[in-house]
């Protein structure tokens, strides 16, 4: 099997996570109405969702060096299916975020996991494009989820959305199980469980990446997860269309996906992290003192998603390089790291905006991805592999 053609077939996975993740928000009215529960209550299925997918992260990185990577994705797509497929089935609030946490615990799997499997395949001179686009993909699903589920619920019911995403998730399985044959297998019987994350994050240079990941997570998905809110505030758009600008993000992660590669043979990693960070700098600058001007919001949302794919495809490439023999759990620490970096941001970004507005969160959160610029400048340099030889012993 193509090496691009796995990249698509590792993009349709996390398309359809990433998509599934968001989903519940634009839905949330419409399950709250139906159970009739108070919409308090109904927030359950985001938490029921979010949690485990949060803790998972960290678990299914060293099962797929112990079992092999293809065959935890394989394995964790097929469930993901049929707990996505239940959730369309669900006729309380207890049955269905029972089957939203199964949900989000399979599909914690599907990044992590890929990245791994992706620096297996790919050498270092063509990994940072290959996951440029894997995680443009992936996050085209997040922008296009309001959207989507939005305008099924309309049209449908919010059970449509979630028959309408098991029945996409079956077409990934499905090729997964078609070409199992054809993707690498690397297994490491010895490969311990605790001991990779505590080498990894003993080691000044990993360390750095992640608490840069954090950050990363915090400021830029911090801000992602309002700019929903702040459309509807500001302009008083319906879902559809508020899912529409939103999904500008997701387009410019897809193009500066498939810009990275070749950029960082350009610049360096050092120059595309930085021109990541700063762009979504100007990003979140620009809604926070242009955010009233349409055409200026719209290109705020763009440059958040291209300053989002420059940051986040060079320190995922960095960090494929710090455990060669435990790579899935120097991912999934990786993945640990940006979900729970994003839920930290989302949780203060929502006391920042009932305190001072929403304008001023978007101001603070630029001003500290600037800080995190400076920081990424003085501790990532660009030789990465001669950087993190150290590194190549964890948890051999």
């Amino acid at each position: 099997m193509k090496s691009k053609n796995v990249i698509g077939l590792l993009g349709l996975s996390g398309f359809i996570v990433m998509a599934d993740n968001w989903v519940v928000s634009p839905i949330l009215p419409a399950i709250s109405q139906h159970l009739n529960v108070d919409i308090s209550r109904a927030g359950l299925l985001i938490a029921a969702y979010m949690i485990p997918f949060g803790i998972f992260q960290i678990v299914f990185g060293p099962l797929a060096d112990r079992y092999g990577k293809k065959q935890v994705i394989t394995f964790s797509m097929v469930l993901f299916t049929l707990a996505t497929g239940l959730c369309a089935l669900g006729m309380g609030l207890t049955d269905l975020a029972i089957y939203r946490a199964l949900t989000g615990i399979f599909a914690a799997s599907v990044m992590p996991v890929s990245l791994a499997l992706i620096g297996d395949i790919f050498p270092i001179q063509e990994r940072q494009g290959a996951i440029g686009t894997f995680m443009g993909i992936s996050f085209l699903g997040q922008g296009l989820s309001m959207v989507i589920g939005g305008t099924i619920a309309y049209f449908l019911s919010w059970r449509g959305v979630f028959g309408l995403y098991a029945v996409l998730s079956v077409i990934p399985t499905l090729l997964l199980i078609r070409y199992y044959k054809h993707l690498p297998s690397k297994k490491n019987p010895d490969s311990q469980f605790i001991a990779p994350y505590v080498k990894l994050l003993a080691n000044s240079k990993s360390l750095f990446t992640y608490i840069l990941v954090l950050f990363e997570g915090a400021f830029i998905i911090g801000s992602f997860s309002y700019i929903g809110v702040f459309i509807s505030k500001t302009y008083h758009f319906n879902y559809f269309h508020i899912g529409l600008i939103m999904t500008g993000f997701g387009l410019a992660s897809v193009l500066g996906g498939k810009m990275s590669g070749k950029l960082v043979h350009r610049m360096g990693p050092r120059k595309l992290l930085s021109f990541g960070l700063i762009c979504a700098t100007l990003a979140d600058l620009t809604l926070a003192y242009f955010g009233n001007l349409l055409g200026a919001m719209i290109g705020a949302v763009a440059l958040l998603g291209f300053g989002f794919i420059f940051t986040h495809s060079t320190l995922l490439t960095r960090a494929t390089e710090f455990a060669q023999k435990a790579r899935g759990a120097a991912m999934s620490l990786v993945a640990f790291c940006f979900m729970g970096g994003g839920g930290l941001g989302t949780a203060i970004g929502g006391k920042i905006i009932g305190t001072y507005g929403l304008e001023k969160l978007f101001l603070v959160y630029g001003l500290a991805l600037l800080i995190t610029w400076l920081l990424s400048y003085a501790l990532i340099r660009d030789h990465v592999v001669e950087e993190n030889e150290s590194l190549e012993q964890v948890a051999s």
